[in-house]
């Protein structure tokens, strides 16, 4: 009897721990670029011409709009040092109402980049499990700190927009960093290899003149009613694998 009542409670604490793991859903394959691409704000490099363009068309938060209004996508890439990411975004107005990188920072246009380095899912809203970058139109890149505090993380985003007419490409490079990470000390980030796994999302705040933004518009499809998980949830990014 005692030895049935150990492995019952074995069976009960795998099927516990394996019944949390993340699920790996929209599944990307992410090839490695041979060279670093250099980051102007402009689709050139060679890593580039071999990406596939991704859609980024899930209406998290707000009414339907229109082609007009807004469209998105983007492509993928990575080597060692870094995540890349090249997204074309088609905006007919871009708002930075405030001034202040630290206030109300969703609510002013910006390019939202979701990661989970180990891709292991959970909350996250209040730690470093998974971050949820906001990388402005001036460059700034705030998130949300275990003190329940914004911080500014320019060091770990590194982006480069250009706009003609209403399209705007941002060139970025993203350093991961695990759930190790302690604000205000010294974190080193992680070396990237073949077939890691990454949680991943991209969205985009869209707002033409609003008090508050009019569109979040995300690269995941999110079930329920409340598609605004991502802040909070890493169980809704996608899965990164990279390859060579």
């Amino acid at each position: 009897m005692k030895k049935l009542l150990i492995v019952f409670l074995s069976f009960f604490m795998f099927w516990s721990c394996s019944s949390n793991k993340k699920e790996d859903r929209q599944i990307i394959e992410v090839k490695k670029a041979i060279k670093s691409p250099n980051l102007d704000g402009k689709d050139i490099d060679d890593c580039w011409n071999k990406a596939e363009w991704l859609a980024m068309d899930q209406n998290w938060l707000g009414n339907a709009y229109t082609y007009k209004d807004f469209s998105g996508r983007y492509k993928l890439s990575w080597d060692e040092n870094a995540l890349y990411i090249l997204a074309e975004i088609k905006d007919d107005v871009l708002f930075d109402q405030y001034a202040d990188p630290l206030n109300l920072w969703w609510d002013d246009d910006c390019v939202e980049v979701f990661i989970d380095e180990d891709n292991s899912g959970g909350p996250h809203q209040f730690s470093h499990n998974a971050f949820a970058y906001h990388v402005a139109l001036d460059g700034n890149v705030v998130d949300l700190a275990p003190d329940e505090l914004p911080h500014l993380y320019n060091d770990h985003i590194t982006s480069v927009r250009t706009t003609n007419g209403q399209t705007s490409t941002w060139e970025i490079a993203v350093k991961l960093y695990d759930d190790s990470f302690v604000d205000g000390k010294k974190n080193s980030p992680k070396n990237l290899e073949i077939n890691k796994k990454v949680g991943f999302a991209i969205a985009y705040c869209d707002n033409d003149g609003s008090k508050e933004r009019e569109n979040f518009i995300g690269s995941v499809f999110v079930p329920g009613e409340d598609k605004n998980q991502g802040y909070k949830d890493a169980n809704i990014f996608g899965t990164l694998v990279f390859l060579d």
